[in-house]
């Protein structure tokens, strides 16, 4: 269903803009050969994604085929919808007001530069790594912990780096130089195979933070996107994930917690796995987790940000949890993503009383090789009391 919705989104995009275009521009031309050209790189790129829509599985052969054509289809798409919306408000306010802007010409102006920008987003943008300083205050938090230094990371997406591993190199650099106590990874290591990460666990085992590092499962790490022939194989799947983690001297939280000791002071960390609305999983079991931790300052590491309400608020006096998944849809433009549209609760710091929640917008990429203006983000999290 969601593969339809999107082929129907990117029929629209692909002709609709071409109809206004050979309207306007191309249909008035006296040669007939040149009119017929117009439509050539349109109906390849219908043929494209007949092709890919048609035969496409999510392993990664099949993932990044689909990446390099949704480069090649926005380059030429989006520039032409840039240039058709711009041109239409040229001619509203030469209407409105009887001055001439020059409308094709700074149309054209913001299509190339729409052009340039998916560009840079799909070669600097997708590793243009932010390191984000948040601090939060709490009067429950431990005195010891006053001061203390959490690296946040998440969605990494490690089957969209392939071939790429000195860029997430750069981004492990980056992640070491903050020289936090603790390290976390809030989930979605994978696309949806164990054997994704194989190429990056010398880089990703190298992340160090003085008391651990810690992490979750998101929802692409159960690989419910594939089709396998077995859920014993689905099973083992899931299970070689996680010894890689183990490997690279990650420690997963399941639905459990550890106590965290610092000048004298001690915390709770806890993890659960998925809780996310249908379709994606609901595995998390909160109440075993939290079990051993009442009283105490805890953090919740839990990958989908809308478990906040629907059980972290309602049901526990967590009082930071730590989220991804969002990606902030990998764009954002003037303060504007569509992921609002999605997720209450997408980017960044959010309060209910003295319960928070931090959404970390991710270090990786999945399907649209880009990030435009929502940069791949590492957090770095200070506490204050």
């Amino acid at each position: 269903m969601m593969l339809l919705k999107l082929f129907l989104f990117f029929l629209l995009l692909l002709f609709l803009p071409d109809l206004y275009i050979y309207k306007k521009h191309i249909r008035h031309l006296s040669n007939t050969w040149m009119r017929r050209a117009y439509w050539l790189p349109s109906a390849l790129l219908l043929l494209g994604m007949l092709a890919i829509f048609s035969f496409y599985e999510p392993r990664p052969e099949s993932l990044q085929r689909l990446s390099h054509f949704l480069l090649v289809f926005l380059c030429i798409t989006v520039p032409k919808a840039i240039f058709v919306i711009v041109a239409l408000l040229m001619r509203l306010f030469h209407r409105l007001t009887g001055r001439n802007l020059y409308g094709t010409g700074v149309a054209s102006t913001m299509a190339l530069v729409t052009l340039a920008y998916i560009i840079y987003g799909a070669t600097e943008g997708k590793q243009h790594f932010q390191v984000r300083e948040v601090s939060i205050e709490s009067d429950e938090l431990p005195a010891g912990f006053d001061g203390y230094r959490i690296v946040q990371i998440s969605d990494i997406h490690s089957g969209s780096w392939t071939g790429n591993g000195a860029a997430l190199q750069k981004a492990v650099n980056i992640i070491n130089a903050q020289q936090a106590d603790l390290v976390l990874f809030t989930g979605d290591l994978v696309n949806n195979l164990a054997e994704e990460v194989d190429e990056f666990m010398p880089i990703l085992s190298q992340i160090k933070g003085k008391d651990g590092v810690y992490s979750i499962l998101g929802n692409h790490d159960y690989s419910m996107y594939l089709h396998w022939d077995s859920e014993t194989a689905k099973a083992a799947n899931l299970e070689s994930l996680k010894q890689k983690q183990a490997a690279m001297g990650w420690k997963m939280l399941n639905n459990d917690h550890v106590i965290l000791h610092h000048n004298g002071d001690s915390i709770a960390l806890v993890g659960v796995e998925n809780s996310g609305n249908p379709p994606f999983p609901d595995l998390a079991d909160l109440p075993k987790a939290l079990q051993g931790t009442e009283g105490m300052y805890k953090i919740l590491m839990s990958h989908d940000p809308t478990h906040w309400r629907r059980e972290v608020l309602p049901r526990s006096d967590v009082q930071l949890m730590l989220a991804g998944h969002t990606h902030e849809m990998q764009f954002r433009l003037f303060g504007f993503s569509p992921s609002r549209y999605v997720y209450p609760e997408h980017n960044g710091l959010y309060r209910e009383g003295k319960q928070l929640l931090f959404v970390n917008i991710g270090l990786g990429y999945l399907m649209f090789p880009m990030r435009l203006g929502a940069w791949p983000e590492i957090t770095l999290i200070t506490l204050h009391r």
